[in-house]
């Protein structure tokens, strides 16, 4: 592909519900463009977007992926997005790497939460939108019922452009407004025809010619004066490029990606109106002082590119995905990394069709490239020079919502599933690994069951590690809630000299997290240089907790009394002495459990308040307030749970909310278990104490 201004550059991003026909949209216009030889299809595992063995398995996008093709003199990178809300993070590369979102849809259906969230994501970044209804050809699936629930959901700036004749149940012809022509189709080939008189198509063609009228001021005067036959084509597309720039206009173009029925029509109504890369790559900068600095999307410009996207090749390495937004990159360009303020020799430079690679010579403004084996650079990155360091916005992924502990089927694995999710998590940053020092566990975190599954069967099928998830265990605590005072004694004759430890320990209630150790010892009954021993076999002890095998905190043990032996007392003796004393102190007491509370922030649309307040105080949740969030139509919901109870809550919420949904949940503090909490807690330690012995 020859080389491209960035006048000439559409970036798109390529979003919606999942199963709407994202991807076979994608691969019928790089056929249509002849970037490719052959339509592949979804259900037959041969597209050019969907190459991995994951989603080759799964019939589905899992990841973002990237291609390129020629239309109308103009470069067009389309990112297919995956759909399924467990692969969300695919669609924070592709709306930040964009200038435009192609929002896919499906004729019969309406809004769906897919389109509805690609949306919000496409205004927040500010970036022109869009939508495609797909299989209009479908029987008994009626593109108006779309195009009404896109109406009824964002008003008068939805714009019918590209819109089916239908005749007896069935797809006649596709009328485009802004040719002003119709078109039927047979296997894929177009033929002019007359557009039909017929009442539907010409309200349609009024509601097109009122929405490029309100884009221009002008233009609306002539709507006045002249009517519906006002406008030359030029005219046209002059103002439908403002309004959808403005974000006042989203046209609306339906088309059959499988049967190719329109493609090439959404392809020419694409390069014409989203905007140029020129137009919407420039960004505001920090530089190295912190100050913001405005880039126009220039190659001649100081050097900025964001990493949007990061993949592990087995072949190539690691590739780091660029949007330039000023400056260009060669292959002579010095790779600085403005976050870790360090240099390396820039990789190769290529372009990608999905999965087919090939060198290209430079990445300029506005442009989309990936360069390899950058090992200093992760997603949400800048590159630029290090004469003049600058910081792009990063990348705003959502954050994970699901834990899960992972185990080894093989021991001794450990390590290389730690290696392994590493690897994993620099290509998918909405994922998070851990080790929780208490528990011993190593602790996944997702988007959601189905993210989890493909990232257990990565590990198999890249590295090589089996492993299971299963709910992690709980960092419980135990604590007293009674003053008692116990004597710890230990003496033990064994031939030559002996072992002897006496102590008398308070031990009490207290604020402090920690083991709080005193000692009001009078007369010398225990000498000082034993105190060290005594401390540290209560904290030992206290560490292993007494009923259930877990740290024990809020205690106060002071040493008050006790008794040695000149020739058999030793430290030794007097830390088993003061292990002796916790545990004779502990039953009498009034020991309990402690367990995690976490703050829940909780956001649903007002519809979903009430069923997810229930399912909150079923698990235990003391609701503390509600209200209107800031986003329409959505509420808030704060409450204190026990973290015991949160497992599936990201699950119920999603499938409640149908997917519109998502939480925030921070620990707080430790409280009191209930009896039968704590009794579970119990009982599960001393089974897990008799399986071990």
């Amino acid at each position: 592909m020859k080389p491209y201004a960035a006048e000439d550059i559409r970036n798109i991003a390529v979003v919606g519900h999942g199963g709407r026909g994202k991807t076979t949209l994608c691969e019928a216009m790089l056929f249509t463009a002849g970037a490719t030889d052959r339509l592949g299809k979804v259900a037959d595992g041969n597209t050019v977007l969907d190459f991995d063995a994951e989603e080759k398995r799964r019939k589905t996008s899992v990841s973002s992926a990237m291609a390129s093709f020629e239309w109308n003199g103009r470069k067009i990178n389309i990112i297919d997005a995956p759909g399924l809300f467990d692969f969300e993070g695919g669609v924070s590369e592709a709306i930040r790497a964009a200038g435009s979102a192609l929002i896919v849809t499906s004729a019969g259906n309406s809004l769906d939460v897919g389109a509805e969230k690609a949306f919000k994501a496409a205004t927040k970044r500010g970036i022109a939108k869009f939508f495609v209804v797909t299989g209009v050809d479908a029987e008994d699936k009626s593109f108006y019922t779309t195009l009404d629930a896109l109406k009824a959901e964002y008003g008068s700036a939805v714009c019918p452009v590209l819109i089916p004749y239908m005749n007896g149940g069935k797809v006649d012809c596709y009328v485009n407004f802004i040719k002003n022509k119709a078109f039927k189709y047979d296997g894929g080939k177009a033929t002019e025809v007359a557009i039909p008189d017929d009442a539907t198509i010409k309200q349609m063609h009024s509601d097109f010619i009122e929405a490029v009228a309100g884009t221009d001021e002008d233009l609306m005067m002539k709507f006045f004066d002249e009517g519906e036959e006002a406008f030359t084509h030029d005219e046209i597309v002059k103002g439908l490029q403002a309004g959808i720039a403005a974000g006042a206009v989203y046209p609306v173009l339906a088309c059959s990606g499988l049967q190719l029925q329109a493609v090439e029509q959404v392809m020419d109504v694409l390069s014409k109106l989203t905007p140029s890369a020129v137009k919407v790559a420039g960004e505001i900068a920090t530089d190295a002082n912190g100050n913001e600095k405005q880039l126009s999307c220039d190659p001649n410009g100081p050097l900025a590119a964001i990493c949007f996207k990061t993949v592990a090749d087995p072949f190539v390495g690691k590739m780091s995905f660029f949007k330039v937004v000023s400056g260009k990159i060669t292959a002579e360009t010095p790779a600085y990394n403005s976050r870790t303020g360090e240099s390396e020799k820039m990789g190769k430079l290529i372009s990608v069709n999905g999965a087919k690679q090939t060198d290209i010579k430079e990445i300029t403004a506005g442009d989309i490239g990936v360069v390899t084996k950058l090992s200093g650079f992760k997603t949400g990155d800048t590159l630029c020079s290090a004469k003049e360091p600058l910081t792009l916005k990063g990348v705003s992924f959502p954050n994970p919502c699901l834990s899960m502990a992972v185990i080894v089927r093989k021991k001794g694995e450990e390590e290389k599933v730690a290696a392994g999710l590493n690897r994993l998590i620099e290509e998918d940053p909405t994922l998070s690994f851990e080790i929780n020092k208490e528990t011993r566990e190593q602790i996944l975190s997702g988007l959601g069951e189905q993210h989890l599954d493909v990232v257990v069967t990565k590990l198999k099928t890249k590295f090589g590690v089996e492993v299971d998830l299963q709910q992690p265990k709980v960092a419980y605590r135990e604590t007293i809630r009674k003053k008692v005072e116990v004597q710890g004694r230990h003496k033990k004759q064994s031939g030559g000299h002996g072992q002897f430890g006496d102590v008398w320990i308070r031990f009490e209630p207290c604020d402090s997290e920690e083991l709080v150790f005193a000692e009001e010892v009078f007369g010398g009954s225990v000498p000082k240089n034993f105190f060290p021993a005594v401390e540290k076999g209560l904290r030992d002890s206290v560490a292993k907790g007494a009923i259930a095998g877990y740290p024990m905190v809020n205690i106060k043990a002071t040493l008050y009394d006790g008794s040695y032996h000149p020739v058999d007392s030793s430290e030794m003796a007097f830390k088993t002495a003061a292990s002796i004393a916790f545990k004779n102190a502990v039953p009498l007491a009034d020991p309990a459990i402690l367990e995690p509370v976490g703050t829940l922030k909780a956001y649903m649309p007002d519809d979903n308040l009430g069923d997810i307040m229930g399912d909150v105080t079923k698990r235990r949740g003391r609701v503390l307030g509600m209200g209107a969030a800031d986003e329409p139509k959505m509420q808030e919901l704060v409450a204190e749970v026990p973290m015991a109870e949160m497992g599936d809550f990201s699950t119920v919420l999603r499938s409640v909310t149908a997917g519109r949904g998502y939480f925030t949940f921070e620990f707080a503090r430790y409280e009191e278990a209930p009896k039968n909490v704590a009794d579970k807690v119990i009982a599960d330690y001393k089974a897990r104490q008799e399986a071990e012995d």
